[in-house]
């Protein structure tokens, strides 16, 4: 089996990692040198409908604190800014837009997904024009390696001090004995629930009235 194909314990692994159910997991693009999974690749069009333009979702709970910490230091908007200033930058990360669209169609078309047009031409992380999710910026890079994206990587430089995907430290980063999660509470999934509450109370409020039944004949049959 190859590598990235995901197993069924790699599923059970990211539920855990996310504390929810994983959902519609095409590829695990980047392992632990345990071969714990560091990265989700994503379907671009959920199993509920919604498009999902976070191709490479990372999932590794030291990474994600780590890349955390970076945010609220306020590094996105220091890279946001050397996007304006530094030419070479900035034509290296719209390579690395263009190269997360050609991993997301690879994806669909491995998925035998039609093409999801609500996302065509949009990758993810503010990509190509500003920093606006160091987790996609970094998931990215472990998902295709150095050189492409090179935030992504520059994000993994900055927080090798305290997490790094060459040494494992899975078994203390989340709950390897809990129940694996089976009810998706992720704001995706209560965002398509909330839809289909609103168009459903919209259709009822539509529909013409009837009277009451006039018998309990009529009642069992309405």
């Amino acid at each position: 089996m190859n590598s990235t194909t995901p197993r069924p314990s790699d599923l059970d692994t990211i539920s855990l990692q996310l504390s929810r159910p994983v959902r519609d997991v095409v590829e695990i693009p980047a392992r632990c040198v345990c071969g714990n999974p560091l990265v989700a690749a994503t379907a671009p069009r959920l199993s509920n409908g919604i498009p999902f333009p976070t191709t490479f979702y990372l999932t590794h709970p030291a990474a994600t604190a780590a890349v955390s910490r970076l945010e609220a230091a306020g590094v996105m908007a220091e890279m946001s800014q050397r996007l304006t200033t530094d030419e070479q930058l900035a034509e290296a990360y719209r390579h690395a837009h263009e190269n997360y669209l050609a991993e997301r169609e690879r994806i669909r078309s491995d998925a035998g997904l039609d093409p999801v047009w609500e996302i065509e031409g949009v990758s993810a992380g503010g990509m190509p024009e500003r920093v606006k999710c160091l987790h996609v910026l970094a998931g990215h890079a472990l998902a295709v390696g150095p050189g492409i994206n090179p935030l992504g990587d520059e994000t993994l430089e900055l927080i090798a001090s305290s997490w790094t995907p060459d040494t494992c430290i899975c078994a203390s980063s989340w709950d390897h004995e809990a129940p694996v999660p089976q009810r998706d509470l992720s704001r995706h999934v209560r965002r398509a629930n909330q839809g289909f509450a609103r168009q459903q109370s919209a259709a009822r409020a539509d529909a013409p009235q009837q009277d009451a039944p006039a018998s309990q004949a009529d009642a069992e049959t309405a």
